[in-house]
């Protein structure tokens, strides 16, 4: 919805129209919702027994900061029933735990209660293939030829179906790029990703991270991008508010946003030439 409406104004000033100064809508604010940022990161060469869970709540559209949420009783149970449990870092919605054990294929279910109610969702922790080292420069790429464009190449498990999250940071970029892939088409493949932009100059450094994830984080995702307007089309859908797998317990209709995923990372750096 943000990004309709920051089109609609640079569309109003193209137009001829006066925009001397900033113009704020009266929008109407729903009734904050709990956010569940519940992302499991296991990075390789890492033991991963620190982990971070975040508890916040929607806010205005016109609001610089998410307000956090204080005072959850957050536990993940693994299969054997072994629990592991977050706590806060006072004040701040950050629920922290000190000895996590991720296992590849293991199933984990998240409890978390606050104010009465409950809200749990499972998720299975799924491997990913290291990032290759023979990472490619053109600096005669994208789209127009005219842009810094680096490769980089991963081996697809060709014994299951498995489905990808790419995360790649650099200095030009005020936010990560994300895109979710499948191999679908490159099954058992060596599997190629792309990232470019006219603005890389030698000497900046990318920062590339690949996680594996399911199919339901995969199709989740994917809506997500849609409904955030950044794979904006004239056939695209409405955006939208997009629900994960967190549900809640007590009360079903008041559900919380956010999604439980637990994820092995392969992370590569990459300094332009």
């Amino acid at each position: 919805m943000k990004n309709i409406l920051k089109y609609l104004l640079s569309l109003y000033c193209f137009l001829g129209m006066s925009c001397t100064k900033v113009v704020q809508v009266d929008l109407d604010t729903a009734a904050p919702k709990l956010v569940i940022d519940a992302s499991i990161d296991w990075l390789k060469g890492t033991t991963g027994s620190e982990q971070k869970i975040k508890l916040s709540t929607t806010t205005g559209y016109y609001s610089p900061t998410f307000p956090t949420v204080s005072g959850a009783d957050i536990v993940i149970t693994n299969s054997e029933n072994t629990v592991f449990r977050f706590t806060e870092n006072p004040g701040t919605g950050e629920y922290i735990c000190t000895n996590f054990h991720p296992v590849i294929g293991e199933t984990y279910a998240l409890k978390v209660t606050l104010n009465g109610e409950t809200y749990t969702a499972t998720e299975t922790c799924l491997a990913v293939p290291d990032i290759e080292n023979n990472i490619t420069q053109d600096n005669n790429g994208g789209f127009g030829g005219k842009e810094v464009e680096i490769s980089y190449y991963y081996q697809d498990n060709g014994d299951e179906v498995n489905y990808y999250l790419h995360r790649i940071l650099s200095p030009v970029s005020v936010f990560p790029d994300y895109k979710a892939q499948d191999d679908e088409k490159s099954q058992g493949n060596l599997m190629q990703e792309y990232f470019s932009d006219k603005d890389l100059k030698a000497g900046d450094t990318i920062n590339i991270r690949l996680y594996g994830i399911s199919r339901r984080y995969y199709d989740y995702f994917r809506k997500l991008l849609v409904a955030s307007g950044a794979q904006s089309g004239p056939f695209q859908t409405t955006p939208g508010a997009v629900r994960g797998n967190i549900i809640n317990q007590t009360h079903f209709e008041n559900f919380a946003y956010g999604y439980f995923r637990l994820s092995q990372v392969a992370l590569k750096e990459y300094t332009i030439k």
